[in-house]
């Protein structure tokens, strides 16, 4: 093992020494160090680098969760007696988020150590500076920008690839709350994306000085904002709504037509 590889599994170490209930700070730490580094990933099945190789398996509180240690005297800390593989965090992290796995680090060490939900995971795989920090407390905006939604609209209507609009206050962590404006599209090629893109630069100048707003795609299965904006909320923007519809009510007969 090369010494940047020992100082990296090094400073996971020390990060989760400094974890505790309420340190969203330390933990943001902790995500750092394993995107850096590299985890002991317990095999339950198989050797390290074969086809068959199979991760172990934990459930927490109905979650699914992948067990490891954080350096090679933890491994022997631990006393598992089967393969293990020596992985690259954000490796671990990509391979394990999008089947809603986590990754538990030292279950063996005293008071059980620690869960990294597949969330968090997805984070590192994406960019830690990318997406905000869990768990988000989220809600509908209570900020009143009427002259921003009103511009808003009005540009979505003249931007013929988008569907529908949606938006979510959302605080997270650790870091600033801020305005996510979620976006229904009716494709994602190059010049759609330019488009929504422009349409979003046209819109925020009607913002107020240091009122922080990102968007979030509202097809993106695996983002949290995404998930609670399909479940909790309307669009204020919906192009479809705006359609009459057809003339007999969608091929029924109109009313005294029989």
């Amino acid at each position: 093992m090369s010494a940047s590889s020992t100082a990296a599994a090094g400073q996971v170490e020390h990060m989760l020494r400094q974890v505790t209930p309420g340190r969203y700070d330390a933990y943001e730490a902790l995500l750092g160090a394993l995107a850096d580094g590299q985890v002991w990933m317990l095999l339950w099945h198989g050797q390290a680098g074969s086809p068959d190789a199979q991760y172990g398996n934990m459930d927490v509180e109905g979650f699914g969760y992948a067990p490891c240690v954080t350096s090679a005297q933890e491994l022997a800390a631990s006393g598992w007696n089967r393969a293990h593989e020596v992985v690259a965090g954000a490796d671990v992290a990509r391979t394990l988020y999008p089947d809603h796995y986590g990754l538990w680090l030292n279950p063996h060490a005293p008071g059980g150590g620690v869960g990294i939900p597949w969330l968090d995971l997805r984070r590192i795989a994406t960019g830690l500076d990318k997406l905000p920090a869990g768990p988000l407390r989220l809600s509908e905006p209570a900020v009143d920008i009427p002259q921003f939604y009103a511009q808003l609209t009005q540009n979505a209507h003249r931007t013929p690839v988008v569907r529908s609009l949606r938006r979510a206050w959302v605080q997270p962590a650790f870091g600033a709350p801020y305005l996510a404006i979620g976006l229904d599209v009716y494709g994602t090629d190059t010049a759609s994306v330019e488009a929504v893109r422009a349409m979003m630069q046209q819109s925020i100048a009607a913002v107020p000085e240091g009122l922080p707003v990102s968007t979030v795609a509202m097809s993106d299965e695996y983002d949290p904002v995404a998930m609670w904006l399909r479940a909790n909320s309307r669009p204020f923007y919906d192009r479809e709504a705006h359609v009459a519809p057809p003339a007999g009510g969608y091929g029924y007969p109109q009313a005294g037509a029989y």
